[in-house]
């Protein structure tokens, strides 16, 4: 008898196997997100050279610290819910496309204002990656072990990405000036936008889209306002003209809300906001970026101005934390069946006692004293991110991942630009006749009251506990 020739029939993949076209997601993603956070830590670096070339006031420093923050801000909305609609991989690569676009620009800046445009365009295009990005992941890993794995890695490359954007600033400046930097941004990024096009899975193209135009221009016109309004004393305006663009920071906001309520097609389904999960990763991103990234975006010209440590002395803090972040957040894809609402909180704690930490330079410290506080920072900012890369698309439907992936970074850089305000504002508040000292009590007070935000942060997250049906 002839034995058969059939072949045999191979074994079943096992269900934590991960496929070519995951691996190419994965990969593309977290470069990508990589890459947007590098864009925007690099002014941080060298924000004191770029003050001194271009001429930049007090006022005009914030603006360069958080200009892609608000760009961020106001645009990842709606950038999320058209990639739910038109596709996003068509989304994301037009993202890098602009983030490309806006570093060019910013290379090439002769004055502060044109520098703090191509910051707002690098923000708006980040922002599309952003958005994008766990809704890519989401699309093509199930719910389950391999979603947290990949979200760990994603929360991975944001602190990765801080710390390679410092040492570029370091490697760059050091040589050819701040601008290579930012000209080294724009290179990398278009040959991205390739990258995505060619190895990124599509989604199908749904419904025409009804772009929300009215939400996104309340929403910018309300965080200026209300950035505006926070440095108005420190530019010279009055008392009157601060709150007059507070309150009407505040009126367009509910604006805000209320056109959202209204619209067929808002950039944010506001039912999302009853559910208890989608609310708690919210509040814990909005913590992340005013406490933590706040404080950070403001170290290095802290350490140089009261210090007067050199780019490389101050940015080896800012990579110490971010290897730490990166490592913390790699390490937790292998835990991925911890609850994310509860590793969030626990994130949060930690970092509000590294924040805490912060609050022990004087004047006559080396950049070294803020070590021990920056590795206990790193932990917890990484344990924040891996959570929140979970939690940002664990409480919406699939359809809309990329709305609940924007929805969460808004609420990260929102809390950035109103932080790195605050701590600008806290830092500078005494005389200038103060000198050094007065900068250092400045920043150890901004330090406790990011790390009172945290403890608050992550009591408000354990406290949204979702609700059992």
């Amino acid at each position: 008898m002839s034995r058969s020739l059939s072949p045999r029939p191979t074994a079943p993949a096992p269900a934590d196997a991960v496929t070519g076209v995951q691996r190419r997601t994965l990969a593309v993603v977290a470069t990508s997100t990589l890459v947007v956070l590098a864009a925007f830590v690099t002014p941080l670096a060298t924000a004191v050279s770029t003050a001194r070339e271009l001429g930049t006031g007090p006022g005009g420093q914030a603006w360069l610290l958080s200009a892609m923050s608000v760009g961020l801000a106001a645009a990842l909305l709606v950038t999320g819910a058209v990639a739910d609609d038109l596709g996003r991989r068509r989304v994301f690569t037009a993202g890098l496309v602009l983030l490309a676009a806006g570093a060019a620009l910013t290379a090439a800046a002769g004055s502060t204002g044109v520098f703090v445009a191509g910051r707002l365009v690098e923000g708006a295009g980040g922002a599309a990656v952003l958005a994008c990005s766990l809704g890519l992941l989401a699309q093509v890993f199930p719910l389950g072990p391999l979603r947290a794995r990949a979200a760990a890695v994603w929360g991975a490359s944001l602190g990765a990405g801080t710390g390679v954007g410092g040492v570029a600033a370091v490697v760059l400046d050091g040589n050819t000036g701040w601008r290579a930097t930012h000209a080294a941004t724009a290179v990398l990024t278009a040959a991205l936008a390739v990258a995505a096009r060619l190895l990124l899975p599509e989604t199908p193209r749904g419904r025409r889209p009804r772009v929300d135009v009215l939400g996104p221009l309340l929403l910018v016109a309300a965080v200026c306002c209300l950035l505006v309004g926070l440095l108005a004393p420190r530019s010279g305006a009055g008392t009157g003209a601060a709150v007059a663009l507070l309150g009407a920071g505040a009126v367009l906001a509910a604006a805000f809300v209320l056109a959202e309520a209204r619209v067929p097609a808002p950039m944010v389904d506001l039912a999302l906001f009853r559910v208890r999960g989608f609310v708690a990763a919210n509040v814990g991103a909005l913590v992340t970026g005013a406490a933590t990234v706040g404080l950070m975006s403001y170290l290095a010209t802290v350490l140089q101005r009261a210090l007067g440590e050199s780019l490389l002395a101050t940015t080896v803090p800012v990579v110490v934390w971010s290897a730490v972040a990166t490592a913390t957040s790699w390490g937790l894809r292998w835990v991925p069946r911890l609850d994310g609402r509860v590793l969030l909180a626990g994130g949060l704690a930690v970092s509000a006692a590294g924040l805490a930490g912060l609050a022990v330079l004087d004047v006559g410290d080396r950049s070294t004293a803020v070590l021990p506080a920056l590795v206990v920072l790193g932990v917890g900012y990484g344990a924040a991110n891996a959570a929140l890369g979970r939690e940002a698309v664990a409480h919406v439907p699939v359809e809309r991942a990329a709305m609940g992936s924007g929805a969460n970074n808004t609420a990260r850089y929102l809390g950035g630009a109103v932080g790195v305000t605050l701590v600008v504002l806290l830092v500078t508040a005494g005389p200038a006749s103060g000198g050094a000292a007065a900068l250092v009590e400045g920043w150890d007070a901004a330090a406790l009251a990011g790390a009172a935000l945290s403890v608050v942060g992550a009591l408000a997250v354990l406290a949204l506990r979702p609700v059992r049906r």
